[in-house]
């Protein structure tokens, strides 16, 4: 099944490429997350029309994110968590933790986009990756102090 990107996907292609998918995948989920339109002549000729404004519009977009990238390296996330012996945390500070103080100091982001392999368990300065767009990510130093 031929289908034509709506979206920048990771493991398909940027927005405006003709790729290749399997009828199912096509059928039950870019279809109807309008992630991809089908490839028919008509909507193949509507794409070469509007290639131009998407790949303004994606320019922009990459600015802005870049941009934000800028802000979000020289922020720090200070967070006050129980420690036991030898600096070791009561749980852990997760990626949700993370989002909401972003949130709460201006950055509007998703969850998804903060990248912790595992969740944080001791005490000190921490890099997290936040991935703001499919070529921008900025490193947040996330602080864990002693409650």
């Amino acid at each position: 099944m031929k289908v034509i990107l709506t979206k920048d996907l990771d493991n398909l292609g940027r927005a405006g490429a003709l790729v290749e998918v399997k009828p199912g995948y096509g059928r039950n989920y870019l279809l109807p997350r309008n992630l991809a339109v089908l490839a028919t002549a008509k909507n193949i000729r509507q794409l070469e029309h509007q290639k131009a404004g998407i790949l303004s519009r994606a320019a922009k977009e990459k600015q802005n994110m870049t941009a934000m990238a800028q802000k979000l390296s020289v922020i720090e996330v200070k967070l006050a968590r129980k420690v036991g012996e030898q600096n070791k945390l009561f749980g852990s500070v997760t990626s949700k933790d993370i989002h909401e103080q972003l949130v709460n100091q201006g950055y509007p982001l998703e969850r998804k986009q903060i990248h912790l392999p595992e969740p944080l368990k001791e005490v000190g300065t921490h890099e997290v990756e936040v991935k703001l767009h499919a070529e921008v990510s900025a490193k947040v130093k996330v602080t864990i102090s002693p409650e």
